[in-house]
């Protein structure tokens, strides 16, 4: 075959100017299945370190039981039941906590599953851990997309054995919801919109942090719109479809209740979550690192802190708009909300902007001290993790 001036081959120009898709330059299949064994490694690492802690404090001191605890019981509850009609209270009347405060789309996965056959406990395992898969996977591809491969690798290393990344083990909605961003911003970036539009509402419907990644892919839309105006339809609906998602169910629940206000006020009753516009978290950093009442406290604080730090420096390097976006506004509606101090490095665990210096930097390194330096916060991550579901009495 002849090459074209340049060394390119024919067709070469064309190539390059369309759109790649979902799976190309991601490192085909080898670089997916080196992601998923690296995944692998961080949940088993993570199950015999919870087998090793053993939770002598719990009623429920088996590693399954500690894999069901707390937000698990909601789920299987709406799974199950279904939702509430109305309000839930004590007997004094005053207003509680309920299933209504939990979007659907986890425990509707659930209820496929227990529809086929698995007891519902098993259902929701099932569920988390293939999102957690398919989570390994797009956090690969992202990676891989933005910055290489091994920047793909490294991105999946550091994610899955962060400190709390042991709800990706769990019955909870961390891992779906992780898989759906990452997913949908691959999507994005490689202008496939119509996955795009579909991730992006099912990461609206998983949890309210997904009208953060519903306005990145707006942005996204909006640069592919100016980039090319014959085909901006496509990009825009598919941010209006993602757009779309929090609202419907925020409706859906104040229609449902009769109160347009219901799912903040349950949000309220129940776990004392309101934006306050980062009062609390400023209270709670000001307090613990002036007292440093307890450990745990003051390691949350310390979270916090490095995370924000590290958003700076992912922010300094201009990252993807829509990526910066996203990691922005989560970022903002975690740290400018009251409610348990302990559940917040849980809820940064899917912004991702924070991880990308860590990532970024591994990759770079060279491979001897990138695999030290990934091991050294692997096992702190790892076992912080199982301690706070075993040893540590509160909720996660």
């Amino acid at each position: 075959m002849t090459e074209q001036p340049g060394g390119g081959q024919p067709g070469a120009e064309q190539a390059e100017e369309r759109p790649p898709r979902l799976w190309e330059a991601a490192g085909a299949w080898r670089g997916v299945l080196t992601a998923v064994g690296i995944f692998a490694l961080t949940r088993v690492a993570q199950l015999l370190i919870l087998a090793w802690l053993g939770g002598a404090t719990h009623d429920d001191n088996t590693l399954r039981g500690r894999l069901l605890v707390w937000d698990a019981g909601w789920f299987l509850r709406v799974a199950v039941d279904g939702y509430p009609h109305a309000y839930t209270y004590d007997t004094n009347h005053v207003l509680q906590g309920n299933e209504l405060a939990f979007f659907p789309l986890y425990p509707m996965l659930i209820r496929g599953f227990d529809a086929v056959g698995f007891s519902a406990q098993t259902a929701a395992l099932v569920v988390s851990w293939t999102a957690s898969i398919a989570a390994a996977v797009a956090l690969h591809l992202l990676g891989t997309t933005l910055y290489g491969k091994r920047t793909g690798w490294t991105l999946v290393a550091i994610c899955c054995s962060a400190p709390v990344s042991v709800v990706l083990s769990m019955a909870y909605s961390e891992a779906l919801f992780l898989a759906l961003v990452a997913g949908m911003f691959v999507a994005a970036h490689r202008q496939v919109w119509w996955a795009a539009g579909l991730l992006g509402l099912g990461a609206a419907l998983t949890r309210p942090t997904g009208a953060a990644a519903a306005l990145a892919l707006a942005v996204a839309a909006i640069m592919a719109a100016r980039r090319n105006r014959k085909t901006a339809w496509q990009p825009l609906l598919a941010a209006a479809v993602a757009l779309a998602g929090v609202p419907l169910f925020l409706a859906w629940v104040g229609l449902r209740v009769g109160d347009w206000s219901a799912w903040f006020r349950i949000q309220t009753a129940g776990w004392g979550t309101s934006f306050d516009y980062g009062a609390s978290t400023f209270s709670f950093l000001n307090e613990t690192l002036r007292t440093g009442d307890g450990w745990i406290p003051m390691s949350v604080a310390l979270i916090l802190l490095v995370a924000l730090a590290a958003a700076g420096v992912a922010l300094a390097g201009r990252p993807w708009p829509p990526l910066a976006v996203y990691g922005v506004v989560a970022m903002v509606l975690v740290y400018g909300q009251a409610g348990f101090y302990h559940s917040k490095p849980r809820l940064l665990l899917p912004v991702l902007l924070t991880l990308l210096p860590a990532a970024v930097a591994a990759a770079r390194a060279r491979p001897r001290v990138a695999v030290l330096s990934i091991v050294a916060w692997a096992a702190f991550g790892l076992w912080y993790g199982a301690y706070l579901i075993t040893v540590w009495p509160y909720t996660l």
